[in-house]
């Protein structure tokens, strides 16, 4: 009962509510910051008295997984100890008073095997166990041992289009494989995560990462979410229902989009931003073209009906 009304609390907090279009959110293109093959175009919701849309209004009552973990609030376990029955589930302890949102692409390294998110999930703050469904990224391994589970990040948009547009496993271990082929990364489990071994794309990644993390810390907080472009081509964009969870969602997702850049990313003579509109008029114009748009390209989280967060690539 208490987790209901506080995703009761966490989806009426306006009397009208209102979808994640141009009706309540724009396209700050003179915001835009850029840092070598990288371009990062704010959105944010258009101004009400109280600063922000109806529909954007703060929540406290929500963290995201990555806070959780950091601030020992939420555990992470394997569900069994064999392979067939349960590598594609991973038990989560909420041990808060808040519920915790999971975003699909977010990985996590360790336990038997690392994993992947499979799709956006909001946890009950109950002490309960509590299931997420996940892809392997780990396709060599299957532990006896346990490790200690550590949070990764959002995984790069290639491998999250992937994951979104197939679901499939073998296609998952496919794209890692020729990820780490490209790289002439080396890695015994074929573990996605053994990208990180690569110093030299680290410290580049690094240096694109206290960029744009430095421009996000100088700007003022009414952003929910973003639109990227490498070269000539849009790369993806998050959406979120309002700035808290964009804020607590900004990191690991800086560094899945700073990975597409470093790795698969254009020059850095950037699309003209008429070409990024017409992509984002797709997205955001109304509801109907909205949905007609992400069901090729994306994919939108809705809760009770609400949209919580919006997903292109």
């Amino acid at each position: 009962m208490k987790y209901f009304f506080s995703i009761l609390l966490f989806f009426c907090s306006s009397i009208a509510f209102t979808q994640i279009t141009y009706q309540n959110v724009f396209v700050d293109y003179d915001s835009a910051w850029q840092y070598k093959n990288l371009k990062i175009i704010p959105i944010r919701p258009k101004n009400n008295p109280n600063g922000l849309a109806p529909m954007l209004i703060d929540n406290p009552e929500i963290i995201s997984l990555s806070q959780a973990l950091s601030q020992g609030l939420a555990t992470i376990s394997e569900r069994g100890t064999a392979s067939t029955e349960n590598v594609h589930w991973l038990r989560i302890n909420n041990q808060s008073d808040k519920s915790i949102f999971v975003g699909s692409g977010e990985v996590i390294g360790g336990g038997r095997q690392d994993r992947m998110v499979m799709k956006d999930t909001i946890l009950s703050p109950t002490k309960h166990d509590q299931y997420i469904p996940v892809m392997c990224v780990e396709e060599g391994r299957w532990a006896e041992k346990e490790k200690k589970f550590t949070y990764d990040n959002f995984a790069n948009n290639h491998l999250r289009k992937v994951l979104d547009v197939g679901k499939n496993q073998v296609l998952i271990w496919n794209e890692i494989d020729n990820q780490l082929l490209s790289g002439d990364i080396k890695s015994n489990t074929m573990a996605y995560l053994a990208r990180k071994m690569d110093k030299k794309s680290v410290d580049l990644g690094d240096d694109y990462f206290k960029f744009f993390l430095q421009k996000f810390k100088n700007s003022d907080s009414t952003i929910v979410g973003f639109v990227c472009v490498s070269g000539t081509k849009i790369i993806g964009s998050d959406i979120f229902a309002n700035r808290s969870l964009f804020f607590s969602q900004l990191e690991p997702l800086l560094r899945g989009y700073i990975d597409e850049a470093v790795f698969f990313g254009g020059t850095n003579s950037m699309l003209p931003d008429d070409k990024i509109k017409e992509y984002m008029d797709k997205l955001l114009t109304d509801e109907r073209s909205q949905q007609e748009f992400v069901k090729k390209n994306g994919k939108i989280f809705r809760q009770g009906g609400r949209v919580i967060h919006i997903t292109t690539f």
